[in-house]
């Protein structure tokens, strides 16, 4: 029902940068939110950023600063700019959207398959 296709994971060095990038389709009726989310190894997943469709924004407190996501609503796509990487950020992350498919009633939430981003020190 509802595809999303990451890209822009890989491996950079510390203090480098990085840019992620989420485009989701299918029966999109309207997208809620969009976000990104990561897990490192032994860790549990984690929320990066998300984005509404209204512009709020929310950053998990080890990343503000560094990371800025923003989205084209036209295209529902989400973007994820990181600077200043770490190697606390070296993990898989995830694209989420939420989205209502099929009804304005109710929303659900989709995932990607994930992108890895590797910091070297």
């Amino acid at each position: 029902q509802v595809q999303l296709v990451e890209s822009g994971g890989g491996l950079v060095q510390a203090g480098g940068s990085l840019r992620l990038s989420c485009a989701a389709s299918g029966s999109i009726l309207s997208i809620v939110s969009m976000g990104w989310y990561r897990q490192a190894p032994g860790k549990q997943r984690e929320l990066v950023a998300l984005i509404t469709s209204g512009g709020t924004t929310n950053y998990a407190d080890s990343v503000k600063g560094r990371f800025t996501i923003n989205s084209d609503n036209a295209k529902n796509t989400a973007y994820l700019q990181m600077n200043s990487l770490t190697s606390e950020d070296t993990a898989v992350y995830h694209c989420n959207t939420r989205a209502r498919v099929g009804s304005i009633l109710r929303w659900d939430d989709y995932w990607g398959q994930g992108t890895q981003v590797t910091v070297s020190s």
